[in-house]
């Protein structure tokens, strides 16, 4: 059972009851990611996600803060390429009061100059971070190259770009792109829809809507990148395309990505890792934008044997074409039925997944419809799946001391 609601200014309201839960948790996605940031301002998102929560409505950064702690809320605040998301946590008789605290938060944020530099500092830290996890720093540039410009931007953007950022800069982006059209809540949890939709309408109807800017891709970057650094390991990010989560084989593309990762029974750690012993860390996630899907793969090995890990992981990722057996299409349906069972029982997980079947189908699953269409999925759909989309062309990023021969 759903709850929809769609006002005149744009947001959509989206709530699916769990009454065996004394919670409730919410999701708003704002439509203001990454792809809005200026060229030479990258990272403005994520420091305008930061400054909102320096104070807004009647409360300073502190107070603010004591707020959302004095309610319980376990919180959360991510930035995308198209959204900024806020989600929390929090015991449903506290959902109102919450609901109240954000909507300060993404309307009516102090955005304190005075704290700017702070947040700059904490911008620069994480930079730093990544520039000390080379596993990341590979993934980020391989990221950057796969998929066209905007969309591979790294939200963290770089110290040249924070450098730039003038609170002029955040307030004009919080009153361009902060906005309702385009913005998703979605709640699960135990709520009262009358009451909770009263206290939506209370807190955003009146939010003035502003013209959607659209996202314009530029070129995709280099197919093969090597970041020299003189490091004891190897670090080898491989990506290639594959369909969105809205097309119709999205769950057979989710289950090519399942063989190849996910337990010491997957191909990748099992032929690479345990087998051959050519590496300490292997593995492939599924990955999706509204209009393309990837697959991305990392493999962390040492310098003396990382031709060798790439031409095995790339002789794995074709093999694919070649189909799957009994046992391991059983294996990903327990996996994939344990992971709807843990969604079931968190309100979390639900509230997200209501956005995100929003965002990118524009219409909500049940657990039930995707139960069934786990179900569904034979051997022969894979099969057939897998030898018309074969693994390629692939993008490659390396960090490491030396350049790789790439087997493609």
């Amino acid at each position: 059972m759903f709850y929809t609601h769609h006002f005149e200014n744009g947001l959509v309201l989206l709530a699916e009851p769990m009454d065996a839960v004394e919670s409730a948790a919410f999701s708003l996605h704002v439509p203001c990611g990454t792809n809005n940031d200026p060229e030479d301002r990258i990272g403005l998102a994520e420091m305008l996600c930061d400054m909102t929560l320096r104070g807004a409505g009647a409360r300073d950064s502190r107070a603010l803060i004591q707020a959302i702690e004095n309610l319980g809320c376990e919180r959360s605040e991510s930035v995308f390429p198209a959204h900024t998301v806020y989600g929390a946590a929090t015991l449903a008789s506290n959902l109102i009061l919450s609901l109240e605290i954000l909507a300060d938060i993404v309307r009516r944020p102090f955005l304190p100059e005075e704290q700017l530099e702070e947040a700059r500092q904490i911008a620069f830290n994480e930079i730093l971070a990544v520039q000390d996890d080379p596993a990341r720093l590979t993934m980020l540039e391989l990221e950057r190259n796969f998929h066209p410009d905007p969309w591979g931007r790294s939200s963290i953007g770089t110290t040249e770009s924070i450098k730039r950022i003038t609170i002029e800069d955040i307030r004009e982006q919080h009153e361009r792109f902060f906005q309702p059209d385009g913005a998703i809540l979605s709640l699960a949890g135990r709520f009262d829809w009358p009451e909770l939709l009263q206290t939506v309408s209370r807190l955003f109807s009146d939010w003035t809507p502003r013209k959607r800017a659209e996202t314009v891709e530029r070129e995709i970057g280099s197919q093969n990148v090597h970041i020299f650094a003189e490091t004891a390991q190897t670090h080898i990010g491989l990506a290639y395309p594959t369909v969105p989560f809205s097309h119709p084989d999205y769950l057979k593309a989710w289950s090519a990505v399942g063989l190849l990762s996910g337990g010491m029974s997957s191909r990748l750690f099992h032929e690479i890792r345990e087998k051959r012993g050519l590496c300490y860390t292997v593995g492939a996630t599924y990955a999706t934008l509204p209009h393309r899907g990837a697959v991305f793969c990392y493999c962390g090995t040492g310098v003396e044997r990382a031709d060798q890990s790439l031409e095995v992981l790339v002789a794995e990722l074709r093999r694919l074409s070649e189909g799957i057996d009994e046992a391991e299409l059983d294996r990903l349906k327990i996996r994939a039925k344990s992971t709807l069972v843990m969604r079931q029982e968190s309100t979390a997980a639900r509230s997200a997944a209501l956005a995100r079947d929003w965002y990118y189908l524009g219409r909500l699953r049940s657990m039930d419809e995707i139960e069934s269409s786990v179900n569904r999925i034979s051997k022969a759909h894979i099969d057939a799946f897998l030898h018309e989309n074969p693994a390629g062309p692939f993008h490659i990023a390396i960090l490491g001391p030396k350049k790789l021969t790439a087997p493609f």
